[in-house]
């Protein structure tokens, strides 16, 4: 059975943590192998910029590991229980996505076209990666 706060709680957690990642691995980048930041070279900087490949992946292995604590406290979790938790999880992000990294501006905001076209292939595996988790965490509780 769907337990909505747990749900919240494991997703807003893995956000959380690889979003973390992502910050600091543009910074090792930038500090530790002395790649460009945004203000020496083009778009968010080639310390950014060489992340991207890595983001799905850090996706998939977080997500997975937060779907699979949901879905290990579940009484009789179900693959019903992992899709719609996937469902919700991604359609979160996506929304979330949209005001944290487009609308609402910052010094690392986007513009629609940089984060939906140019971000491409990246942002859709990173989707399909955070809907994925609950499921491969459902695989991994049975």
């Amino acid at each position: 059975m769907h337990n909505f706060g747990m749900s919240m709680l494991w997703f807003w957690v893995a956000y959380i943590i690889v979003t973390l990642i992502g910050i600091g691995h543009t910074i090792f980048n930038i500090v530790c192998l002395h790649m460009k930041s945004m203000k020496n070279s083009p778009g968010m900087g080639e310390g950014y910029e060489k992340t991207k490949p890595w983001h799905p992946l850090y996706n998939i292995i977080v997500f997975t590991v937060f779907g699979f604590f949901y879905m290990n406290g579940l009484s009789y979790p179900t693959i019903t229980d992992a899709l719609i938790t996937g469902a919700i999880w991604a359609g979160i992000c996506i929304v979330f996505d949209l005001f944290g990294w487009v609308i609402i501006k910052h010094p690392w905001s986007l513009s629609f076209k940089g984060f939906y076209i140019d971000y491409q292939p990246w942002i859709t595996l990173i989707y399909i990666a955070i809907f994925l988790g609950p499921v491969i965490g459902f695989i991994l509780v049975r």
